[in-house]
């Protein structure tokens, strides 16, 4: 059976949207059982045509993830292999940003270190006032973050806020962590939950693959030279174009009042878009 055997997780499935909710007491720890899950998990939500969303939170209100386990540090070999390799964190967080659906992290409780890249690594991350923290505290204990925070912080906050952070290794409110660009917003907590599920079941009611096609266009495209990200752009976009979904979207809109003025003030005929067209993938 799909989804069976999870002992870390709570998971629930509605519309396309898949809840993913971290319950492995006391702190969410990311040792070695949650983190074979969360690859197992992330392998299984990536091949399933039927999850367009994913929201990942926590069962336990103090902690999203609080860290990555320490054992596995005092287990580790003392030799140094001079192979490079990825590691399992960065592994999972690659796994999100690759997949043709969108990861979202709802964080109302602590994500420090590789709980912290966890989140860095979803497509987008909304947090609790008041209750969200974030920090990355590995350099304290003299280690270097390996799960992705190094690259993926840069990316969103700039080199001296990403600095900042890593060697700081102090606490982010959520409302710092917004000002900074950490995170896409902090909302107050009693809003936060009904704000990111409305904003996933508005996603997974749009065309899987045209979902697809941007994130690609993104991930190629912005963080390479410019002229190169606009052909990736264009590429990205004849694909939509060339998609039978696509047309049959476009005859829609514009039988719904697409390009008409009373359509286009409010463009109120979106939420009139069929699902079945929306829910399906092209190969």
């Amino acid at each position: 059976m799909r989804y069976s055997d999870y002992e870390c997780f709570q998971l629930w499935f509605d519309s396309g949207v898949a809840f993913v909710s971290i319950d492995h007491p006391p702190i969410n720890l990311l040792d070695e059982m949650l983190s074979q899950e969360l690859d197992k998990l992330g392998r299984e939500l990536e091949a399933d045509e039927s999850v367009r969303v994913v929201i990942l939170q926590s069962a336990l209100p103090d902690f999203f993830i609080a860290h990555s386990g320490l054992g596995r540090v005092t287990a580790a070999s003392k030799t140094a292999s001079q192979t490079r390799s990825f590691r399992l964190t960065q592994m999972i967080g690659e796994r999100f940003r690759n997949m043709p659906k969108v990861i979202i992290a709802k964080i109302e409780g602590r994500a420090r270190g590789g709980g912290n890249e966890i989140a860095l690594a979803a497509d987008m991350c909304f947090a609790a006032t008041g209750k969200a923290v974030f920090s990355n505290p590995e350099v304290a204990i003299g280690l270097v973050p390996g799960g992705g925070a190094t690259q993926r912080l840069p990316r969103l906050v700039g080199r001296g806020r990403a600095l900042e952070v890593l060697l700081g290794c102090d606490d982010f409110s959520a409302e710092l962590a917004e000002r900074y660009g950490y995170i896409n917003r902090a909302l107050p907590a009693d809003e936060l939950t009904p704000f990111v599920e409305r904003l996933a079941h508005r996603i997974a009611s749009f065309p899987a693959h045209t979902v697809a096609h941007v994130k690609t266009a993104v991930d190629r495209g912005a963080f390479s030279s410019l002229s190169e990200g606009l052909l990736v752009e264009a590429h990205e976009s004849d694909l939509s174009v060339a998609s039978e979904v696509t047309q049959a979207r476009v005859r829609e809109a514009l039988r719904l009042g697409a390009e008409t003025r009373e359509g286009e003030l409010e463009m109120e005929f979106l939420s009139r878009l069929s699902p079945g067209i929306a829910g399906k993938t092209v190969s």
